[in-house]
């Protein structure tokens, strides 16, 4: 039986280095963010290489659905799925994931933002997924009776084997030192968005240090902070501490 996890996430927020990691287990195949396509047809979104990503892969919300219902397709016990919640913007939502076992995974707003501000030359609160976020946590507390594993990135970054080592005990999967490191380069279980986005996983080998310096943002970008700032705060307040 296949122990599907969905990692839930918003843009820039470490979520390709931590694909890298689950991907790094011999036990784990990964999923990389599976109903981006039908994100890009339903809305229309001018996102880089829209069209090459509806060319390429499966754009039907059921369809999609299905396929992370059945077995890991290299039949791998674990099947780490990476998703967006700014993406679900279709058919389906949070009891369509009967099964699977939820974590997420978030980042301080500022560091987000300019994250992203440097690959798109905009970015609007609908393009995080945050309050989507925050709902989808409380549900899952809601039917577990207590809160669902959440990493925050800079705590990642700070003490990476803590915070794993953590998150597979609340995931129920034994701790792997070869989540720590993987090879440089690209994946074939990367999404074909990846030359746009994903420069920095693929020249690395494991997690980096942590940003220290304040990050300072222009003044539209900080009141978008401050709006992302209290579904942050929900979901950090249950965070596994390095």
């Amino acid at each position: 039986m296949t122990l599907r996890i969905a990692m839930w996430s918003g843009p820039r927020n470490l979520s390709t280095a931590m694909m890298r990691s689950f991907g790094s287990r011999a036990d784990t195949y990964v999923s990389d963010e599976p109903f981006y396509g039908c994100f890009l047809k339903h809305t229309g979104a001018d996102h880089p290489m829209r069209d090459e990503v509806i060319a390429t892969i499966d754009c039907d919300w059921h369809s999609v659905m299905a396929s992370l219902r059945d077995e890991a397709p290299d039949g791998s016990p674990v099947w780490y799925q990476k998703q967006m919640w700014h993406h679900m913007v279709g058919p389906i939502g949070y009891d369509d994931f009967a099964g699977f076992t939820h974590a997420f995974l978030i980042r301080e707003p500022e560091r987000m933002i300019a994250s992203y501000l440097r690959k798109r030359d905009t970015a609007a609160f609908e393009g995080f997924g945050l309050d989507r976020q925050a709902e989808f946590f409380e549900r899952e507390a809601d039917r577990l009776g207590h809160a669902p594993p959440v990493i925050d990135a800079h705590d990642v970054l700070m003490n990476p084997q803590s915070v794993l080592s953590q998150l597979c005990d609340a995931l129920g999967i034994p701790w792997d030192m070869a989540m720590l490191s993987w090879p440089p380069g690209r994946r074939e279980t990367d999404g074909p968005w990846a030359p746009h986005w994903y420069g920095a996983v693929e020249a690395s080998t494991g997690f980096g240090p942590p940003e220290m310096d304040r990050v300072e943002l222009p003044e539209g970008a900080q009141r978008l902070a401050d709006r992302c700032h209290p579904y942050y705060e929900r979901l950090a307040a249950h965070r596994l501490s390095p």
